[in-house]
């Protein structure tokens, strides 16, 4: 995920106004009452305040305090934003706040304030008087259960406090001032070119169909991919893994019968499917999960590519890395995560 806002405070603060106000920004809406609504769906159980309280602290006593929270982040996108509410246990506040992309704001208001809100929505099994009210406030405030509701401890691990005492129009005019004041904090940590070619080299290899290595390359003109290629055998012949390459199925040693070998390479696969699109690669850069070897290097240096960049050695990178050398091209190394 991009950037989670996680939401909490007093019932009738203004969680949902918020909450609401985001999502017309852009946000992802979960509230981490939806885990609980399924579970009671599931039984078919009515759904009231006290049967949501109750399934909670079960979730939380049977599975943890912070399950809630873990399992709303399982259905995060990480190409989204986020706004959560209803977070109650500061086990569920921690979890939320370990993921280093959530802000967690305390949207509060006088006690008063709210109680004429929960008068105005008329909502049955609200109470109806002042006291009564207070009485409700109070018992979600603390709990001796580590796996119940315990505001004030949520409370007190929030990194903003929003206070809603006005109208709508000034409560969203505090929402754009905390997004202003955060989107810098959570800018993205963009890869590298480098990173990011190699990754999706990565990416690539997946698709290879040969049983002994994935490899895979891919050609990149003015920072586009403009070619990609995978190890394998060539089109219309049987697959690498469904035995259509004998030396590879017959696990030859690294380096061995590579006159016997049926696949072609990464890098050779992306030279020609350049090729056979009529795509120049004159000057362009190939990135590669291994160091060519010597007929992929040959391949690399008459096909006019300026650079090579590669991920891993390869068993024989000595003779390719001395000719790509002496022909002028440019090589360099990008390691990424080591290799598993």
């Amino acid at each position: 995920m991009a950037l989670i806002i996680g939401l909490t405070g007093e019932n009738c603060a203004g969680k949902g106004t918020v909450a609401d106000y985001l999502v017309q920004k852009g946000f992802y809406y979960y509230s981490l009452s939806d885990a609980i609504r399924e579970e009671l769906a599931s039984e078919g159980k009515e759904i009231t305040r006290e049967a949501l309280i109750a399934k909670g602290n079960e979730l939380r006593r049977n599975f943890g305090a912070d399950i809630l929270a873990k399992r709303t982040l399982a259905k995060l996108l990480p190409d989204r934003n986020y706004v959560i509410d209803s977070i109650r246990n500061p086990a569920e506040a921690k979890a939320l706040l370990a993921t280093g992309k959530t802000t967690l704001v305390y949207v509060t208001a006088s006690p008063k304030l709210r109680f004429e809100r929960m008068r105005a929505r008329r909502r049955e099994g609200d109470p109806h008087s002042f006291e009564a009210f207070k009485v409700i406030d109070k018992a979600e405030m603390s709990s001796k259960d580590e796996f119940g509701q315990s505001l004030t401890e949520v409370f007190a691990l929030a990194t903003k406090k929003l206070e809603n005492e006005s109208v709508f129009r000034e409560l969203y005019a505090v929402v754009d001032d905390l997004l202003a004041g955060i989107s810098a904090d959570f800018k993205s940590k963009r890869p590298g070119w480098d990173a990011y070619f190699m990754g999706i080299a990565r990416v690539v290899a997946t698709r290879s169909n040969c049983i002994k290595r994935h490899v895979a390359a891919l050609i990149v003109k003015d920072k586009r991919i403009i070619s990609t290629g995978y190890n394998g055998t060539p089109r219309g012949i049987r697959n690498c893994d469904e035995g259509g390459c004998p030396r590879c199925n017959s696990f030859a040693d690294s380096g061995t019968k590579l006159d016997e070998c049926v696949c072609s390479h990464g890098e050779e696969n992306a030279i020609v499917q350049a090729s056979y699109h009529g795509i120049s690669i004159k000057d362009a850069t190939i990135y590669t999960t291994f160091c060519p070897c010597l007929f992929c290097t040959k391949l690399i240096i008459n096909s006019g590519l300026k650079e090579v960049v590669y991920n891993a050695d390869y068993p024989m990178s000595e003779l390719p890395m001395s000719l790509l050398k002496e022909a002028g091209i440019i090589v360099r190394q990008v390691k990424l995560e080591k290799e598993k």
